[in-house]
């Protein structure tokens, strides 16, 4: 019955596909710090839809946790309830790929030096461990779910309980585009108590884990940038670092072509615009961030 949540890291980093088309493995992420390198099976490796199933059992834990019970990695739900949370209508198709995504989330292999809860995985590890779906027989003999049972992986579980990074959703997050999702789940993760942050343009491609070339991303950013409101909650611009920019100031630009890797794009809180710091004051992104700056 609580808000959606999730777990910073799967927040930060490109854990899944961002499309519907299968895929067997996604580009190895490493920036130095962090690796993560993601492989699946015949059925694919799980995809950003599959990603909201892993959000709504982070969320039922949570709430758990926050109702004073004993958490645990296995969760029952009714399928009729995933739907409701985001915003999926109820069918013979939406069934299908609730079975198809489970498959997925636990034939996905992830190797990763992140660790959760003081603990690692070197062998790697799947985002759920088993599941099980439950169904009876409609009057033409069609399968029809009545409960579905999954049991999360121990390094996701441990995140939840143990490192409670967990960060509410905006209820809008499920009707947005892959590429929409995960430029708020970035704005949501690193925003924090701040008014607002940069990171550099390949990096946040990177982070994003699109298959777009770098300059179609930038591209598809300037246009999204435009919009009055391109992310639930948040906004964000594109700078060029050799401008002096700040709210209301801007200089013409110098002559010549800006590389790529020096763009940075500002993201911002839109309910604190009056309080938003100029761009050269604004904090750029690390992969160290501190606990307490994050709301929950």
């Amino acid at each position: 019955m609580g808000k959606a949540k999730n777990d910073r890291n799967l927040m930060v980093y490109a854990w899944f596909g961002l499309n519907r088309e299968k895929q067997t493995e996604l580009s190895v992420y490493d920036d130095g710090k962090v690796r993560i390198e993601v492989t699946g099976t015949k059925h694919g490796v799980a995809n950003i839809w599959d990603a909201e199933l892993l959000i709504y059992l982070a969320s039922i834990i949570q709430e758990r946790i926050n109702l004073g019970m004993v958490p645990e990695p296995l969760v029952s739900f009714a399928a009729h309830d995933f739907f409701r949370i985001t915003e999926t209508k109820p069918g013979g198709s939406s069934y299908d790929r609730l079975d198809e995504g489970l498959a997925r989330l636990r034939g996905t292999l992830i190797r990763t030096n992140i660790e959760t809860g003081g603990e690692g995985e070197t062998e790697g590890f799947g985002w759920i461990d088993s599941y099980k779906i439950q169904y009876r027989r409609g009057r033409e003999g069609e399968k029809i779910m009545k409960a579905v049972q999954v049991r999360i992986c121990d390094w996701l579980f441990r995140a939840i309980v143990k490192d409670r990074r967990m960060l509410t959703y905006d209820p809008r997050y499920f009707k947005l585009s892959p590429l929409e999702k995960r430029l708020y789940e970035i704005a949501r993760a690193h925003c924090g108590n701040q008014n607002g942050f940069k990171i550099n343009l390949l990096k946040l491609h990177r982070r994003i884990g699109t298959a777009m070339e770098p300059r179609y991303f930038k591209a598809e950013l300037v246009k999204m940038a435009k919009r009055k409101n391109p992310l639930p909650e948040y906004g964000f611009m594109l700078v060029d670092p050799r401008l002096k920019l700040s709210l209301d100031k801007k200089v013409p630009p110098p002559p010549g072509r800006t590389p790529l890797k020096s763009w940075m794009v500002f993201f911002f809180r839109t309910d604190r615009l009056a309080n938003m710091p100029p761009f050269a004051m604004a904090r750029e992104v690390d992969n160290d961030f501190p606990t307490s700056e994050l709301p929950g």
